[in-house]
């Protein structure tokens, strides 16, 4: 693969990992979760045009049958993505290893290393081994931010190469998570499991919901017990902030509390988990 599609890149953040690294978004994702923050990095955009006239400074045109982005012109304002009837994106770039490899280099001096994330990376696997074996070669590390979606075992020489990767569980019980994401869990939890063998895992993530404790609980109890004390068990409140509004039907206009996510945290002390970490910040999670 040549080049693969970017929806973002964010040079310094602190939250995709441990130290200061850059965030590298691909584009598309095979899940459809509820209460996604990035929803238009689901779909490739479908050249429809509908976001072409609704941008307040003619950064959208169509060429060719399809829409093209003036990154001069664009102001961010998002107004494409939020009108976009696709849960997609037209400020795709299509990039090539040495294309990233050049915005790596602008901050090399600054960074750990980068993280891969999404949109859903590991739909690019044989670009991203392609990458990181010249993100090491700057000496810097690499990470891999997925939900678990593609069967990892079956791209093992990847695995080896990153230095870990952040796993999302978003729910043990296997109706509740094809509920929430469109999807069948039974991949993700094979690659916990081969993760956790490989000494591949960096940090396992799951969202508390709202109005859907007894999912939480048994969600935080069964990854508990599963990953012990080995690894980082982050627990994320749910955030109504760009959520969907197909997702706000179910979740609702709320921030999960503090003492909620304090409640799931001592579950996981009690099953095992001494690692469990709680982020109660506002800030954008992925």
């Amino acid at each position: 693969m040549e080049k693969a599609p970017i929806n973002r890149i964010i040079n310094f953040s602190n939250v995709d990992g441990p130290g200061n690294r850059m965030s590298i978004f691909f584009q598309t994702c095979p899940f459809r979760c509820l209460y996604c923050h990035n929803p238009e990095t689901i779909n490739a955009c479908e050249n429809c045009g509908f976001c072409v006239s609704k941008c307040p400074v003619n950064a959208l045109s169509i060429i060719d049958g399809k829409v093209r982005w003036d990154s001069l012109k664009c102001v961010g304002c998002d107004t494409c993505i939020y009108v976009c009837p696709n849960l997609s994106s037209p400020k795709i770039t299509m990039m090539s290893v040495d294309d990233i490899l050049l915005k790596i280099k602008e901050v090399r001096p600054f960074i750990r290393g980068i993280t891969v994330s999404g949109g859903e990376c590991t739909n690019f696997a044989p670009f991203l081994e392609c990458l990181f074996l010249e993100v090491k070669k700057l000496g810097l590390t690499c990470l891999i931010d997925s939900n678990g979606v593609h069967n990892l075992e079956k791209y093992d020489s990847l695995i080896d190469i990153c230095d870990g990767v952040m796993l999302d569980v978003k729910a043990i019980d296997p109706k509740f998570h094809k509920f929430i994401t469109g999807k069948s869990n039974e991949i993700v939890l094979k690659n916990l499991d081969y993760l956790i063998k490989k000494g591949k895992l960096e940090e396992v993530r799951t969202v508390i919901l709202p109005n859907y404790e007894e999912e939480n609980i048994k969600t935080v109890r069964a990854v508990s017990k599963m990953i012990g004390s080995r690894v980082r068990y982050k627990l994320l409140k749910y955030r109504y902030f760009g959520v969907r509004e197909e997702g706000l039907n179910y979740f609702g206009k709320v921030i999960v509390d503090d003492d909620t996510l304090a409640k799931m945290k001592k579950i996981a002390l009690e099953n095992g988990c001494s690692t469990c970490l709680l982020y109660t910040s506002d800030a954008a999670d992925e």
